[in-house]
């Protein structure tokens, strides 16, 4: 409190209270807009990751900026509030905001290595030199003693130096800056600009040397001048994106031509659909590298296609194998209607055979090239492939699948001699086949419904006994499988979220801190029910749909099933990678409980933590009503705001309007804006148009006042010889309240009495923003009728949901995240309060009164309420 009237004492002297608070007002209320749009951000990212929407990397890069410059600003508002108090803080943004930076304009790194490299000595470790591709291509071969072709690769390594030699990073990275992928004449364009930037440039003489040499040492190794395929192998090929079909592949090319294919590969970087799919799936241009293979040309009798699993029944367990004759290049690309064989792969055993009429096939030409000749008519109704060819096939996939843990596509092709070639393997991309499910399991109307509302935080079905929780410390004993039923959703829930099956709240809301948590921890969640508490008893067991906002007796297990079998899997790519990455430094909550010693701005290490701590440091500050303790009387509270120097007493009763509402109080507002209609100089009920107020004043109004104000009252005087008050005591007895009011901020400071207190509270349509502050000071009362009095305010506010805070005789309690029509249903409860508790103290005079009016209140203003 003394750091808020040194704020308004350094102000200059021409200052006016109404603009310092209006001026205050308004960091507080920019600092409260920028948490809710992070919350928002940050849970529709959540969101996003999880599979509800698609993205790019255009929509992470987005995103984790804007955030990023809200975190910056709340922080800046912070500092105004605090004057300068939470320094530390931008140290620890510059971090994250750099790691941030950092992963969205990742490079790889090319390891420096040869030129070229034979097939036979690569293996699946070397895939950042020599691609995925051509790496597994090695591996099959050393590792697996599967037959691939002869060959070698022109290397990363020798990418970068093609590529530093003709200074092509700059002129490309120029060249893109200006696209637009959704722009395909523009895309177009700047595609063949590029394309035609990397055919144009030169070789280095050292790299089209190597390139040559290792041309002619395949000729020696195969015999004659080799026909070739070179063929794209870049480094993200093939790896967390398979990039398949992106990039040019080249048949049978021979001498001098090789060194033309490989410019026409590496250009191929850049084709329109090359480019449009690394923008979409999160790549940047650092990013792409391309190694080139160049492999022994197979000249094939057939060829195809296996997957060692079908994409579109995962649970049938079998192996498909399209093939044709000739070459397979017509299978890949999808051009041609293949034989189709379906292999059970428990047993081998053909499940189907599908034997289409083929009429031409893809054959290796005389001139480097390819070209489509007639089929004759003998072989057009047969196999592509014998039956004994089919199972080495199968087998070749099962050692493929085992090998690298997981489905496979395959390209395979035989020879003239009957001999089967792997000249591909790559991980095969499932299909999702929950996606088209998510909509959630119909609804068992058999079963008993204890709930059918609410809004869903993390989608999914739990099971398991009611854990209905009244005190955070129950905690504690949280069980194993239970479901956590609670009247407010509270981030200090995740210490038992590993352990709950699902958790339900009567209040909460979707972009909350808990609800962020739930979603991380992926527990299935259902908030804003209304009286999840009261409908569901502690034990109780229960079923929990968060996919139609239900809550069933007992166990539903067409629910728990339908949530068991449709859980859909992340669909892993690079995009999603990168996205998860950049999230882990935007979304978890590490500061979860304000309490706690480790809730300082040094242990923020994400932005959501940043958020919280601000969002909540910031309200202790607005009013420093966390520091409420030190308060010592309202007068000089408010004198000294009002610059109480040489006759400056006036100023606030020249800038206040008195409050003429029929109670025996004599309350002057300060409306900083929107609080009071009009500018009379005595408002009514009907002037005020402060949302929190309104509620406020009328549980003030509709409450018996239990007699006059104290001045020369008998029962005060009483008081004041029971307590020895002295005449300054007695004085701010007497004292004037006030109320700094705006249309969704209330600040009221009230001296009843002996008593001091203050409500402070915001009201408006952000369930995130919405909260009440109470703080009380006695005084005026022997010991006893103290601690009675304190106890009286904490059992009632502690029913109101209040989380209450005690020492000596100060209370102070605070309520969080409610929607707007229940703060204001609050709001007027703590009017009636703030009138009941009026010298209450001096009936107190044993614990059964006590008792006798909490139970009073509790039941006239409090359950009464409830239940209408």
């Amino acid at each position: 409190m003394r750091r808020l009237l040194n704020f308004f004492r350094k102000a200059s002297k021409g200052s006016h209270l109404k603009d310092n608070l209006k001026e205050r007002y308004y960091v507080f209320q920019n600092l409260l807009n920028e948490n809710n749009q992070i919350l928002s951000l940050i849970a529709d990212m959540e969101g996003k990751l999880s599979g509800e929407g698609t993205f790019d990397r255009q929509y992470i890069s987005s995103n984790a900026m804007l955030v990023s410059g809200k975190v910056s600003a709340i922080i800046r508002y912070l500092n105004v509030l605090s004057k300068d108090q939470y320094k530390a803080l931008d140290a620890i943004y510059e971090g994250i905001h750099k790691e941030i930076e950092d992963l969205l304009s990742r490079k790889f790194e090319v390891p420096q290595s040869t030129f070229t490299i034979p097939v036979s000595k690569l293996d699946s470790s070397m895939s950042n030199i020599a691609g995925a591709k051509m790496a597994n291509l090695g591996e099959m071969k050393s590792r697996l003693n599967l037959v691939v072709p002869e060959g070698f690769v022109i290397t990363a390594y020798a990418f970068e130096k093609f590529f530093g030699h003709n200074s092509l990073r700059g002129k490309i990275a120029e060249a893109l800056s200006v696209l637009n992928v959704e722009d395909l004449a523009s895309l177009n364009e700047i595609s063949l600009n590029i394309q035609q930037m990397i055919v144009d440039a030169v070789l280095p003489p050292d790299l089209e040397r190597d390139i040559s040499e290792a041309y002619d040492a395949l000729c020696r190794e195969v015999g004659g001048n080799a026909a070739v395929s070179v063929r794209s192998s870049a480094v993200r090929e093939d790896g967390e994106c398979s990039f398949a079909g992106q990039y040019a592949t080249f048949l049978n090319v021979r001498g001098d031509a090789v060194i033309t294919a490989y410019k026409d590969v590496v250009a191929s970087l850049f084709t329109p659909r090359a480019i449009f799919y690394y923008k979409t799936q999160g790549f940047s241009e650092e990013e792409l590298v391309m190694a080139v293979g160049v492999l022994r040309m197979i000249d094939a009798m057939s060829g195809g296609v296996v997957y060692t699993n079908d994409p579109n029944d995962p649970g049938r367990n079998a192996i498909v194998i399209n093939a044709m004759l000739g070459l397979g290049a017509a299978v890949v690309d999808g051009s041609a209607d293949p034989d189709t064989f379906i292999i059970n792969k428990a047993t081998g055993d053909f499940l189907e055979k599908k034997i289409t009429n083929k009429s031409t096939m893809l054959v290796c030409a005389d001139d480097n090239d390819t070209k489509e000749i007639a089929v004759p008519h003998r072989l057009g109704r047969e196999q592509s492939i014998s039956d004994e060819q089919i199972i080495e096939l199968y087998n070749c996939s099962l050692a493929l699948e085992k090998h690298y843990s997981g489905p496979q596509d395959i390209e395979w092709a035989v020879d003239s001699r009957n001999r089967l070639y792997i000249l591909q393997t790559r991980p095969l991309r499932m299909l999702d086949s929950h996606s088209s499910e998510r909509k959630g399991p119909p609804k068992v109307d058999s079963c008993k419904v204890l709930l059918d509302k609410g809004v869903i935080a993390c989608k999914g079905a739990g099971h398991g006994r009611a854990f209905v929780l009244r005190h955070e410390r129950e905690l504690t004993d949280f069980p194993e499988g239970a479901v956590l039923i609670a009247r407010h959703t509270n981030p200090r829930f995740v210490k038992v979220m590993n352990k709950a099956s699902a958790i339900v709240t009567d209040i909460g809301g979707v972009t909350g801190h808990m609800a962020s948590l739930s979603r991380e921890y992926n527990v299935p969640t259902i908030l804003n029910t209304g009286n999840a508490t009261e409908e569901i008893g502690s034990g109780r067991e229960i079923t929990v749909d968060a996919f139609n906002c239900r809550v069933y007796e007992g166990r539903v297990d067409e629910i728990l099933e339908y949530a068991r079998s449709h859980k859909a899997p992340v669909q892993r790519t690079h995009l999603h990678s990168v996205f998860e990455r950049v999230l882990k430094l935007i979304s978890p909550l590490n500061l979860v409980d304000p309490d706690k010693e480790y809730f300082r701005p040094e242990n923020c290490r994400t932005f959501h933590d940043i958020t919280r701590f601000a969002h909540e440091t910031s309200m202790a500050e607005m009013f420093q009503t966390g520091k409420g303790f030190e308060i010592d009387g309202i007068e000089d509270f408010m004198s000294s705001i009002a610059f109480a120097e040489a006759g400056e007493t006036k100023d606030i009763e020249l800038q206040s309007i008195i409050l003429k509402a029929g109670i025996p109080v004599d309350v002057r507002l300060i409306d900083v804006e929107g609080g009071v209609k009009g500018r009379p100089k005595k408002a009514g009920p009907e002037h005020i148009t402060s949302i929190p107020f309104s509620a406020f004043l009328k549980g003030l109004t509709n409450m018996r006042w239990p007699g006059v104000t104290p001045s020369g009252a008998q029962g005060i005087g009483s008081a004041a010889q029971t307590s020895s008050l002295t005449k300054e005591q007695l004085r701010k007895t007497q004292e004037k309240s006030y109320a700094i009011i705006s249309k969704h901020h209330m600040n009221f400071s009230i001296r009843l009495g002996f008593h001091f207190s203050m409500v402070e509270a915001y009201a408006g349509e952000n369930i995130n923003d919405n909260y009440i502050k109470f703080f009380f000071k006695g005084g005026g009362a022997v010991e006893d009728r103290k601690l009675r009095r304190v106890r009286l305010i904490r059992e009632i506010l502690e029913a109101m949901h209040f989380k209450v805070n005690v020492i000596d005789d100060c209370v102070d309690a605070m309520l969080t995240k409610y929607e707007l029509h229940d703060i204001e249903g609050l709001l007027e409860k703590m009017g009636k309060f703030t009138v009941y508790t009026k010298q209450l103290d001096m009936a107190l005079f044993n614990d059964a009164v006590a008792d006798m009016f909490i139970e009073d209140f509790i039941r006239d203003h409090i359950k009464t309420v409830n239940s209408k």
